[in-house]
């Protein structure tokens, strides 16, 4: 591949709440702890305190999860390792996605696994170990039950309630198998011999990520839940989370930044089979919505005590949860997940909780050989990319024609007609210079007119030349978004199977642009 760099503010795609964050804008600094860059890892070390009864706890829970799994020996190392009290992790997060989904699902997994690379390398004294934190307990399944391939939508149905990760891999899911018959073998492999899309998903991350040592951790565990029992009761009874979690995006919206998140007075799920539903206050305690469910609040507390894996963080608290029971200095995110953090500060500081560098994935435009040849033939530079179509199509059919498409002389000489004409006959009748003035407008609208009839004619002759620029802008940013947020990663990985190590060795995870890939 050939890599060319695009400013990240020149594409179109990114908030300025975004991008002043990557800049390091002054005003943004008390909303985090550390700068995105791989100096500020020391004080993150530092600030890190994980004992060795919580390391155990989650070797336990690893070691579970994997249970009945052939691994990598990367992996199974990346796991003993966490026992030992120089062992860190850095960690991206995603849903359970079909197939993986779009393909910056796969670009958060290579960038963290980069990052702990360089890491490594500028740290050696300590180990890094790359995880992936699956949402199995998110509850849209509208959003991850379909992937985008060669423009067309492969989607599963289902009548399944409830956390997404035990969502069972039934009938329906068979037959919706057979559909996309074109799929890798490790794919229908992973699929077929699992029961839950949570160990579906494990399965086809471990293929493509495990000689890397990926770690995937599923939070929806009783063990690692124990350890979130404080923060739970905080939560339902005090709502102090809440309040942190106001203050900070009050004080973001202040200074002129738009929320990413809204925090609620409760922050928790009810969370068991086939169902995930908010937790309210009623009038006696406490009620589960859409659902009968209630409780007292002792009923509530002894829940909390006896059974902690009921409760599942919504996004206020999710990102808490995990720095409570991982060993972690990082989370890597897209542009909303970064600054969505921002406003979460004050709950990590209530309980002592260090928070993590918050680091941007990569950024990456995917270009194969047929697109390269359209590119080439508009003599297109990687910046041309990112442009509106319409705005390029107004300035390169201008650029080529011999016309003035707006006639600004003619108009000129119109406009300057009609004043002196008015300006004499006013000697006559000052009503008639209302009259010229209306016969001015009539007449600067007839030449507005031929002008829009000449650029048409200008359009119909260069029609090659803008259908190929459609073409590619279309291929760049599909329906008008982003490749990476729609098209699935099989779009080049079917005649491209080295593409995961290709692109493990391109991204930098300190390198903040948009990375356009040339296909050689």
């Amino acid at each position: 591949m050939k890599k060319h760099c695009v400013d990240l503010s020149k594409t179109g795609q990114f908030s300025p709440f975004f991008l002043n964050y990557i800049q390091g804008k002054e005003e943004l600094k008390p909303f985090y702890s550390h700068s995105p860059k791989v100096e500020s890892f020391q004080e993150a070390i530092d600030a890190k305190g994980f004992s060795t009864e919580k390391r155990q706890i989650l070797h336990r829970a690893l070691q579970q999860q994997y249970d009945g799994m052939v691994l990598e020996e990367e992996v199974t190392l990346n796991i003993e390792a966490l026992k030992d009290g120089k062992t860190f992790t850095v960690t991206t997060g995603h849903q359970l996605n079909l197939f993986t989904g779009p393909l910056y699902f796969i670009y958060k997994i290579i960038s963290t696994i980069n990052l702990a690379k360089k890491l490594q390398e500028f740290y050696p004294e300590y180990r890094f170990v790359p995880v992936y934190w699956m949402a199995t307990e998110d509850h849209d399944f509208d959003e991850i039950n379909y992937f985008k391939l060669d423009g067309k939508k492969y989607q599963w149905q289902s009548n399944q309630k409830g956390a997404v990760g035990d969502f069972e891999l039934d009938a329906s899911f068979k037959e919706f198998l057979k559909s996309v018959s074109f799929t890798p073998l490790f794919f229908k492999e992973a699929y077929s011999s699992s029961k839950t899309l949570a160990e579906a998903v494990r399965k086809y991350v471990n293929h493509l990520f495990g000689s890397y040592g990926l770690v995937v951790v599923d939070g929806n565990d009783a063990s690692l839940k124990s350890l979130f029992k404080e923060v739970i009761l905080a939560d339902l009874f005090e709502h102090s989370p809440y309040q942190k979690a106001q203050e900070a995006t009050q004080a973001l919206e202040q200074l002129g930044y738009k929320s990413q998140i809204f925090p609620r007075e409760i922050n928790l799920f009810y969370l068991d089979k086939g169902i995930r539903e908010r937790i309210e206050r009623a009038a006696h305690g406490f009620q589960v919505v859409n659902s009968g469910l209630n409780f007292s609040e002792e009923k509530m507390k002894n829940l909390v005590e006896n059974h902690p894996e009921r409760f599942s963080p919504n996004v206020v608290l999710r990102p808490l949860f995990q720095e409570m029971i991982l060993p972690n200095l990082a989370y890597l995110g897209g542009p909303a997940e970064v600054v969505y953090w921002l406003q979460l500060k004050g709950v990590f500081d209530q309980f002592e909780t260090p928070f993590p560098v918050l680091m941007p994935r990569n950024f990456a435009l995917l270009l194969d050989r047929p697109v390269l040849k359209k590119i080439g033939q508009l003599g297109w530079s990687p910046n041309d990319l990112f442009r509106d179509f319409k705005e390029w199509k107004k300035e390169f059919v201008q650029g080529v024609s011999k016309f003035d498409f707006d006639l600004e002389e003619e108009r000129k000489v119109i406009q300057d007609l009609f004043d002196r004409k008015a300006s004499e006959a006013s000697s006559l009748d000052t009503s008639l210079v209302s009259a010229f003035e209306a016969g001015k407008v009539r007449s600067l609208k007839v030449l507005d007119q031929m002008g829009a009839k000449l650029r048409k004619a200008e359009e119909r002759r260069l029609q090659v030349e803008l259908n190929r620029a459609q073409s590619v802008m279309e291929y760049a940013a599909p329906g008008g978004s982003p490749q990476e947020r729609v098209v699935n990663m099989m779009q080049f990985y079917l005649s491209r199977p080295e593409l995961v190590e290709e692109l493990v060795g391109i991204f930098d995870p300190f390198e903040y642009q948009m990375m356009v890939l040339e296909f050689v």
